[in-house]
């Protein structure tokens, strides 16, 4: 089943929080899912451990550059969708976890130091199709972005991308309250209480978009295997 890797070793980019919000949206769905801790800080095995993680969502916190292969491959045999959040360096984990994925997501905010995490992931992300002898599918995802008005910095990032011909996802995260919110509080965006939670409807378009254009993308990048 799909692997789909969140990478960028610029720390803070919004990996934990993209890697949780589609997981979320995919449980709620009813899909199984493994979500395959890799980033030392163990954010989402946090989650985990509080109230409301569903079932159908399994989580695998000890992980290594030596064990990640064979996680990711165990997962990906039982599970309808195998979600990797990695560790925000460049290291052989990584390039395994990169090796290993039918996508991968490269959360990036607006700032040129997210932008050199995100062109560094993607020249990992080359040197590992390269080994593989195969097309790795890779977009960069902005991440934090305001509902309202798109800020000078983040129109710079994405003429910058546009300009080196890198695929950047149509849907990026917007700033809600709700994605912060499941992170400290434990369930899914479908099971927060809307009379506590800001603007939950929107924050749930917003994941619903990003989960459609991700399903999207892996339903292309299997039709161009199957071509190739």
């Amino acid at each position: 089943m799909p692997v789909i890797a969140f990478a960028n070793p610029k720390g803070g980019a919004g990996k934990t929080t993209s890697a949780l919000i589609l997981a979320s949206e995919l449980a709620a769905k009813g899909a199984q899912i493994t979500i395959i801790d890799a980033d030392p800080e163990k954010w989402i095995s946090q989650w985990g451990a509080l109230p409301g993680k569903p079932d159908n969502v399994a989580i695998i916190s000890e992980v290594s550059e030596d064990s990640i292969v064979d996680l990711i491959e165990d997962a990906a045999n039982r599970s309808q969708f195998v979600i990797v959040d990695l560790e925000g360096t460049a290291s052989l984990m990584v390039a395994n976890a990169i090796g290993m994925a039918d996508l991968v997501l490269i959360p990036t905010q607006g700032a040129s130091m997210d932008a050199k995490g995100a062109a560094k992931t993607i020249r990992l992300i080359r040197n590992q199709s390269r080994m593989a002898r195969r097309e790795i599918p890779h977009a960069v995802l902005l991440t934090r972005t305001s509902a309202a008005v798109a800020s000078r910095a983040l129109r710079n990032v994405r003429d910058q991308l546009d300009k080196a011909g890198i695929d950047v996802l149509s849907t990026s995260i917007v700033e809600r309250a709700a994605y912060r919110d499941i992170l400290d509080y434990g369930g899914l965006l479908s099971t927060l209480n809307s009379t506590q939670v800001s603007n939950l409807d929107k924050a749930i378009e917003n994941a619903r978009e990003f989960a459609g254009e991700v399903l999207a993308l892996l339903r292309s990048a299997a039709q161009k295997a199957k071509v190739a």
